[in-house]
């Protein structure tokens, strides 16, 4: 599956570079496994695979200088 299905099927704007906040984290969007997105999260070196929906905030902006 792709980012474009979960964006239809979830109704949410997930795209590749997109910020999100997922569980009072920022992190960037950086692919899709089944129907899941990975995600890295900042300071992070490897990216997890999360729902779309669940604890996920899109449009997150970096509240770090």
């Amino acid at each position: 599956m792709s980012l474009a299905y979960i964006r239809d099927y979830y109704g949410v704007p997930a795209r590749r570079g997109g910020r999100v906040r997922f569980d009072g984290r920022d992190g960037t969007i950086v692919g899709a496994q089944a129907q899941y997105l990975r995600v890295r999260l900042d300071g992070d070196r490897r990216p997890i695979t999360v729902h779309a929906k669940w604890r996920m905030e899109y449009g997150a902006r970096s509240t770090s200088r």
